[in-house]
Order: C-alpha cells, then sequence, then structure tokens
C-alpha cells in the first residue's frame, strides 16, 4: 500500500502524461485484475486503465448501480498498480458522491493508492436522473482539477459526459460539457457513445487542444486505431469489452457442458503454460 508517493509513481505519472503529448495514438486496455493486467503488460501496452464492470462483475455485482464502494475500487486499484510497471489510471465513477468535495476526495485517495490519472464522470448512479445539471458538473471537474493540482506530480485527470450511454442523445449539451470540462481543468476528455467518424471529429475539434479518450468495444462501433489516429484521437480504452469477452468465452464453455455434455471449448482456450510464463 502507497503511504506516501515514491519515485516509482512520479515516473510512471510522468510516462503517462508524455503518452498523451506526443505524436499519434495509444491503446490503454482495461484488466480487473492483478492477472488480467500482468497479462497486458506482457503483450507490450503501455499504460492501463482499470474499469469498474470488470470489478462488479469479478465481485458478483452488477455494474452501474453503486453496487461497489469506493474502498472496493481503491483495493482493487492497487492490486492492479503494484501487478505491473506500467502507469494506471482508474475509472473512479462519480467520485462516490454528488457534491464535489466528494471527487476531490477520491482523486487524492486515488492518487494516494499509486495511479498516474483518474476519470470523472457526470453520471448520478439514479435511473430517474441519470446526469447532473451543467453547473454542478462543471464543479465536480473543478474540484477534482484543484485536487490533482496539489499533488507532486502530473495526474492526467479525464472528465466524461454520460449523455449518450444513458438515452440522453444530446450531442450539443454533451459537448458543452466537454469544452467546459477542459477549461475547468480536465487534461482529458471522454464521451462514452460516440459512434460515427463525424461525431468523433467534432468532438476533437471541440476540446482541442485536450486530448481525446474513445472507447472501442463497445455496441457496433468498430474504428481501427490507425483510423481513430487519422480523426485525432489520442487514447483509446476497451471499458468493460475485454472482461466480457473473457466471461463470454468462460460462459459457452460452461453453457457447453451443460447443455450438451461436451468438451470442445478446451480446444480453443489458452495454454496452462502459456498462461504461467506470462505471469512468471
Amino acid at each position: 500500500m502507497h503511504t506516501a508517493f515514491d519515485e516509482q509513481q512520479h515516473a510512471k505519472a510522468i510516462v503517462f502524461k508524455a503518452l498523451h503529448e506526443r505524436a499519434g495514438i495509444f491503446a490503454a486496455p482495461n484488466p480487473w485484475d492483478a492477472g488480467s493486467a500482468r497479462m497486458l503488460a506482457g503483450l507490450g501496452f503501455e499504460a492501463l486503465a482499470t474499469t469498474s464492470a470488470g470489478l462488479a462483475f469479478s465481485l458478483g455485482k452488477p455494474d452501474g448501480e453503486g453496487a461497489v464502494s469506493r474502498d472496493e475500487t481503491l483495493r482493487n486499484i492497487r492490486e492492479i498498480v503494484t501487478a505491473t510497471h506500467l502507469p494506471v489510471s482508474a475509472d473512479l465513477e462519480n467520485g462516490y458522491g454528488d457534491a464535489p468535495e466528494a471527487c476531490a476526495a477520491v482523486i487524492l485517495q486515488a492518487a494516494g493508492a499509486g495511479l498516474a490519472g483518474g476519470s470523472i464522470e457526470d453520471a448520478t448512479g439514479r435511473p430517474d436522473d441519470p446526469v447532473y445539471p451543467f453547473e454542478l458538473s462543471v464543479d465536480r471537474i473543478k474540484a477534482a482539477a484543484e485536487a490533482v493540482r496539489s499533488l507532486p506530480f502530473p495526474f492526467m485527470l479525464t472528465a466524461r459526459a454520460e449523455n449518450l450511454i444513458y438515452g440522453r442523445p444530446d450531442m450539443p449539451d454533451t459537448i458543452r460539457r466537454l469544452v467546459a470540462y477542459a477549461e475547468a481543468g480536465a487534461d482529458v476528455l471522454f464521451a462514452p457513445g460516440l459512434k460515427t467518424r463525424e461525431e468523433i471529429e467534432t468532438v476533437v475539434k471541440a476540446v482541442a487542444p485536450k486530448p481525446l479518450n474513445v472507447v472501442m468495444g463497445l455496441g457496433n462501433v468498430s474504428f481501427s486505431l490507425q483510423e481513430l489516429a487519422d480523426m485525432g484521437v489520442k487514447r483509446v480504452s476497451l471499458g468493460s469489452s475485454l472482461v466480457r469477452a473473457a466471461y463470454g468465452a468462460f460462459y459457452k464453455a460452461a453453457q457447453e457442458i451443460q447443455e450438451k455434455g461436451t468438451f470442445t471449448y478446451a480446444a480453443g482456450a489458452i495454454a496452462y503454460g502459456e498462461i504461467n510464463g506470462l505471469l512468471r
């Protein structure tokens, strides 16, 4: 556990910031535990990001309903951070509280857990009122940014506008929010649910020169890294898609045994020795 900010964390934070400032694009895939983090590091990725959905599923809980506590999230962050040499950014959901002070507090706690960055979203977690009002949303990012500035190393604050994935397909409001979050001090902007080249390019231009994170592997949107780079995207995350791919294979395998009494799934499984080698 990190009781103080060490040199290694400082170095990771500088590397993570530099990834956003160099030319081109990079992918920050989303492990859900130490093992998946080490496998991704072994494949040569340069940074990782946590996934609230992956953590929730691994704990046997639903995502997006406030079922996972802040302490559970911080514990997961520490496990992933200590598993590899890579910089890690965390999904800090809505800051685990409505007030700007909650966002500031969770940024400091997350930094204390060893992170190089983290995201705060404007989703409330309440189905009847899914997105915070504009002014409160901006104040929450301002408070988070102020907390970041108190740290002795760079910490990449990502601000997320959640309209599009909560049934509010209001692009003008989404862009207005992202621009306001950039002005409030966010380092990276993110609006999950962007679907078309036109939408992505519009948001890239709106938030420039700040970098845009785009999520792939969700729904029916499938651009390549090169295509996204051509649109001006800086960072690509994968949300819950890797954990769903893993659980999908597990579920289909168990289904085959239960329904057919056969075990053909094993032919497509990664070899025991290969996993051991990746984790050794």
